[in-house]
């Protein structure tokens, strides 16, 4: 028991439907020990050594005092956050117009923040090369199942159960048409989402339903009846959808991206399937190139 612990963490849970990849890294302090024998020797390095200004990791103390998220479900010793999906990069040919469309947003709706790391959108709208790494430059994630908590017992057994089930899957391409906004099922936090409408929503559905028949089995709820398949970029505190959406409505007619269910904003090839229980991350499936 002790070392299912160790190996899966603590229950950390997230409440978005879609985007559930680890905070970004910044640079990490030296060696504790390397530190002690130092310290008596030579000062400690300005702090703006150590985060440069054109650094990713001045970004850090960005995240101070930001609003916290709300977990979905109640921590309960012993439980880990299962979530099941397809890891999504965005390609770089896409990521200036895109970066564009979230400056206009963020300008009308100043309180969004990026998925996971938490760093105000606006903050980093002011340089494009970081909105382009840091809001863009990030694994995204396809659900392919609810975040659900489970018990260590059920570890094996749903991997094993997932393998099974999804591992004679072939690449395809995923077209990202539609900027759309969601609220989670609490309605704590809404999400600034792009949504597959067309390429890749049948094989996606597939997917879904093969997650479903493993937590049905596992006694664990079953996705939405009708998924709306995408990833979330940017989430804001509170259910503000009815503003949200006027201001990307308005912004989608103005911008290249017209709405058209035939337009692409972005496409991305899949190539596989993963799923994390806890702080650990299986392999469901890998794609073979076609």
């Amino acid at each position: 028991m002790e070392a299912l612990r160790a190996t899966y963490g603590d229950d950390d849970s997230s409440d978005s439907d879609s985007d559930h990849s680890p905070p970004l890294s910044f640079p990490a302090n030296s060696n504790p020990q390397t530190e002690e024998m130092l310290s008596s020797a030579l000062p400690p390095p300005p702090v703006s050594l150590l985060h440069p200004p054109n650094s990713l990791g001045s970004l850090y103390y960005l995240q101070t005092g930001q609003p916290s998220r709300v977990r979905s479900f109640p921590h309960v010793e012993g439980n880990y956050a299962l979530h099941v999906y397809i890891p999504v990069f965005i390609p770089s040919i896409s990521k200036k117009e895109m970066g564009q469309f979230l400056k206009r947003v963020s300008s009308v709706v100043p309180n969004l923040h990026v998925v996971d790391i938490d760093i105000p959108l606006n903050t980093l709208c002011k340089e494009e090369h970081k909105l382009e790494q840091v809001a863009l430059g990030r694994e995204f994630h396809i659900s392919l199942g609810r975040t659900v908590p489970i018990r260590v017992h059920q570890i094996d057994s749903i991997v094993a159960m997932l393998r099974q089930k999804l591992q004679f899957q072939k690449r395809y391409w995923i077209d990202f048409n539609k900027w759309e906004v969601f609220v989670n099922d609490d309605r704590t936090r809404t999400f600034l989402s792009l949504e597959v409408v067309t390429g890749g929503l049948p094989e996606i559905t597939k997917q879904i339903q093969a997650v479903n028949e493993v937590y049905k089995l596992h006694n664990l709820p079953e996705f939405y009846k009708d998924p709306r398949p995408h990833i979330s970029l940017a989430w804001a505190l509170g259910d503000v959808s009815g503003s949200l959406k006027k201001v990307v409505e308005q912004e989608t007619k103005s911008s290249a991206f017209r709405g058209s269910l035939q337009s692409r904003i972005c496409t991305s090839k899949v190539g596989g399937i993963e799923c994390k229980i806890g702080n650990r991350t299986h392999i469901i499936c890998k794609s073979p190139d076609q």
